[in-house]
């Protein structure tokens, strides 16, 4: 006999229907799945049989073939199990066919028929038909992200038996509910402060310019400076992240199994700091079957790279693409995957080798060959890309020995949301949220200067030798130093403190 159980399958980020087909009949006993399956779906062979006989229902052998339609996408992972077994109870008659139309069922088993967690399930939930709503069978473990999409009308299981007696008695259970203000309400909280940060005034300046704007930022000082601690603190100055930007994001993480269970949503802007040993494809994504990278991981929040020099040049290279038009594509023979990449740029590195060339109290030991090899790690057209350059200096004795008296994450953060309410108005209809995304057009259109601020800019642009994207960065910053003190206009002091923030560009 033949049943037909619907599930979903995933690319990149993306989900596709698949209709499981189980045929069961007389022959000499075996297992076949076929259409593209990989090893782990493979192996479901194993888990469905001990997970159909260990709940108590009965598994002869049989000739089965298990056909994942359609059969030219790869099929991943172990979340046809549940489909599967479901297909084989019906197609030997111990469940209703009937039952297991207009369902969707997702799902890894277990040797005991408990049903474990899968990956992606946000990602199915959304690309479910909004007209249609339909039922989606999945683990408890994934209930809550599936149901914040309020696409269809989600049942969780705990067993294979849990999910029988579903289909068997449907009225008798009502479809999982969530409150997503509470996930906002127990979670949206840091532990950090920007009041735990001793002095480095200019530096939070710029770090709140830098939020303000959305824009990329490097800071650059000697080890010890704290620039590590200050980009960490940059997040409690953002916006809080919105629902549908947390759909957004949590749709990326669950793609990793990155969700916590208990929360469902991630409610806070990502942070992400990998490894200067990353290679390109861990940061950018990739893969034989695409998977998102660490730009990716980092969308809507804040992708920090500490000892920026000593990641490949390779792998900052790749970072000019995405930073530039906040995605990456990831081209294969069989498809193409576009994975979203709107982040915060914030790096972090030493003025030399050794770390100590703007120190006051320490000597630095490397040459002038050495330091300008040691810059030269970082081309020019990724520091165009990088608005903000902050020199983080040494702090003072005085400085580490007095008490934190600094400003709180919460002040910085109103004047940052002030600024960021300007912006949506001036933005209004479009995709750009932050000056930071300005193209040409409404650069011309929202940062028109007088004759003074064109005469000190023009200036800059001759001394400095300060390239075209780099001219726009400094017309985007002066946008948002102006938008931060409620002025409309451009001023000429706007345009030097944003000026400023271009060191590396000034040299050492």
């Amino acid at each position: 006999m033949l049943a037909k159980v619907s599930s979903y399958g995933l690319y990149g980020i993306d989900a596709f229907p698949v209709t499981i087909e189980v045929d069961v009949s007389t022959g000499i006993p075996a297992f076949a799945i076929v259409g593209l399956p990989d090893n782990a779906i493979k192996e479901s062979k194993e888990r469905v049989r001990s997970a159909i006989r260990n709940s108590g229902y009965e598994y002869k052998s049989h000739r089965v073939t298990v056909n994942l339609s359609p059969a030219d996408i790869k099929k991943e992972g172990p979340s046809f199990d549940l489909a599967i077994a479901l297909g084989f109870l019906a197609a030997t008659e111990q469940i209703n066919a009937s039952s297991l139309d207009d369902k969707i069922f997702l799902g890894e088993l277990s040797l005991d028929g408990r049903i474990r967690s899968i990956k992606g399930s946000l990602s199915i939930a959304l690309a479910l038909p909004n007209n249609q709503k339909k039922e989606l069978i999945l683990p408890y473990a994934n209930a809550l992200e599936a149901a914040a999409t309020n696409n269809a009308y989600v049942y969780p299981g705990h067993t294979l038996t849990d999910v029988v007696h579903f289909l068997n008695n449907p009225k008798k259970q009502n479809p999982f509910q969530v409150n997503i203000e509470n996930i906002f309400d127990t979670s949206c909280s840091h532990l950090i402060d920007f009041s735990e940060v001793k002095g480095q005034q200019s530096v939070k300046r710029g770090l709140e310019i830098a939020a303000a704007g959305g824009h990329n930022c490097l800071l650059i000082g000697p080890p010890g400076s704290g620039k590590s601690m200050l980009a960490k603190r940059l997040r409690t100055i953002l916006p809080d992240i919105t629902l549908k930007e947390s759909l957004e994001t949590t749709r990326i993480h669950s793609i990793m199994g990155l969700v916590p269970s208990h929360l469902g949503l991630i409610s806070t802007r990502p942070f992400r700091s990998p490894h200067h040993t990353s290679s390109d494809v861990a940061l950018v994504g990739g893969g034989s079957v695409p998977r998102p990278g660490e730009v990716t991981l980092s969308h809507n929040g804040v992708l920090f790279l500490d000892e920026l020099p000593e990641f490949n040049r390779n792998v900052l290279e790749s970072l000019r693409q995405p930073l530039e038009d906040h995605y990456v594509t990831v081209a294969r023979a069989a498809r193409s995957v576009r994975f979203p990449a709107k982040f915060m740029l914030i790096a972090s590195m030493n003025p030399c080798p050794c770390g100590y060339a703007t120190d006051p109290r320490r000597e630095c030991h490397c040459t002038p060959i050495q330091i300008q090899r040691y810059m030269s790690k970082i081309s020019g057209p990724l520091l165009d890309r990088i608005d903000i350059h902050l020199d983080v200096p040494a702090l003072k004795s005085t400085e580490l020995l007095s008490a934190p008296s600094a400003e709180p994450s919460s002040e910085i953060k109103k004047r940052t949301l002030a600024a960021r309410a300007v912006q949506q108005d001036r933005f209004n209809g479009t995709d750009i949220y932050a000056n930071a995304q300005m193209g040409q057009k409404q650069l011309r259109k929202f940062c028109r200067l007088s004759e003074e601020s064109k005469e000190l800019l023009k200036t800059a642009l001759e001394e400095l030798n300060i390239s075209a994207r780099a001219h726009d960065k400094i017309l985007k910053v002066a946008r948002t130093i102006a938008d931060l003190e409620g002025i409309d206009a451009i001023a000429p002091e706007h345009i030097a403190e944003a000026i400023q923030y271009r060191s590396l560009d000034r040299g050492w």
